[in-house]
C-alpha cells in the first residue's frame, strides 16, 4: 500500500524519475527506497543554471528532443528555480544558430509554446521539399 501511495507524495524530478522506472521494478517500500536513494543520493549530483546554459542542439537533432533533454537536466536541477519563460528563454539560446536567427524576433511564452511555434514551420517549410 505504501509503495501504490508514494507517487501521490512526489512532485518534480522526484516524480520524473519515479514513472520512468521500468515496471514491476520496485515489489517491495525497501526495493523503491533502495532505487530512491541510488538515484538521488549516491552518485548522482545535483545540476546547476551553467549545466543548462551549456546545453546546445546537436546538429542531428530535433528541437522536441533537445528540450526534452533540457528538461532532463532542469529535473536535476534541484534547489534552481525557473519559470517557463525564463526555461523557453535558456532554450533558445540552445538552439542551433539557423533557427535562433529565423525565430529571433519572436517572443515565447513558454517552453512548450516555443517547442510547438518552431516545430509546425520546420513541418511546414520541409513539405514543399517533400512535394
Amino acid at each position: 500500500m505504501r509503495v501504490c501511495l508514494f507517487s501521490s507524495s512526489l512532485s518534480g524530478s522526484a516524480f520524473t524519475w519515479f514513472i520512468s522506472l521500468p515496471p514491476n521494478s520496485v515489489i517491495t517500500l525497501a526495493d523503491l527506497e533502495k532505487q530512491f536513494h541510488k538515484y538521488f543520493f549516491y552518485g548522482v549530483h545535483e545540476k546547476k543554471l551553467t549545466d543548462l546554459v551549456r546545453l546546445r542542439q546537436r546538429n542531428d537533432e530535433s528541437v522536441e528532443s533537445f528540450v526534452q533533454r533540457l528538461r532532463d537536466v532542469k529535473n536535476k536541477c534541484y534547489s534552481l528555480v525557473l519559470d517557463d519563460r525564463q526555461l523557453a528563454d535558456l532554450a533558445f539560446q540552445g538552439l542551433l544558430p539557423h533557427i535562433k536567427d529565423k525565430y529571433a524576433s519572436q517572443e515565447f511564452e513558454s517552453l512548450s509554446h516555443s517547442v510547438q511555434r518552431i516545430s509546425d514551420q520546420d513541418i511546414k517549410s520541409f513539405e514543399p521539399r517533400k512535394a
